[in-house]
């Protein structure tokens, strides 16, 4: 499934703006400037864009403070950065954060697009992996201290009877809150709970 979302280009040169969008939509892309880090995180939202074309150096906010601040968020879409020559130390570093790439100004037009369209690839691919996490959490926040509890000696593959002694309680009881976790988390058996959750922290 192709990646639809814009893509996002943050840069306070008005030229290098109107390049980057032109150039994008000669690739059919549709892309959203903005001037500043300000305004660009005024209007942010993780699932708005599919890829960040982003300036280091700005008036205001730079583009390493966008980045830093964008990492705050649940899910962060791929962002490369534009650096000049003095820059590449800090776009290394920027790399090091979690950055997807960084490119020199002046850059070569089909080298961005094609770095852009790999970033859009794997925002897909990254989404459908933390759409699946946050769903998990979601069904995890409907599960009561003691639900989490059973549910912990179930994912080790304890016995109810074992359970019931471990937390002092009736087997008659571990049983229903067995059957409630399973209901919550939207799975059959034990086996598909633990395969539900994996390394999940629960």
């Amino acid at each position: 499934m192709p990646n639809n979302r814009p893509i996002c280009v943050v840069d306070d040169d008005e030229a290098t703006r109107d390049a980057l969008v032109w150039l994008f939509s000669t690739r059919d892309h549709e892309a959203v400037a903005f001037e500043s880090g300000e305004a660009f995180l005024a209007d942010y939202h993780p699932d708005k864009f599919g890829c960040i074309v982003l300036d280091v150096r700005m008036p205001g906010i730079s583009g390493l403070e966008v980045f830093e601040q964008l990492k705050t968020h649940s899910y962060q879409p791929p962002v490369i950065f534009l650096t000049g020559h003095g820059d590449v130390p800090m776009a290394v570093g920027a790399l090091k954060g979690g950055a997807a790439d960084f490119i020199q100004k002046p850059f070569n037009d089909n080298q961005l697009v094609d770095m852009t369209e790999r970033c859009l690839a794997e925002d897909e691919q990254a989404r459908t992996r933390w759409a699946a996490k946050q769903s998990i959490e979601t069904r995890l926040g409907h599960l009561t201290p003691r639900e989490r509890e059973v549910m912990k000696l179930i994912i080790a593959g304890k016995l109810n009877k074992v359970i019931a002694d471990e937390l002092d309680i009736s087997m008659k009881t571990v049983e229903v809150h067995r059957a409630r976790i399973l209901e919550k988390m939207g799975v059959k058996t034990a086996v598909e709970l633990a395969s539900l959750l994996g390394g999940t922290e629960t």
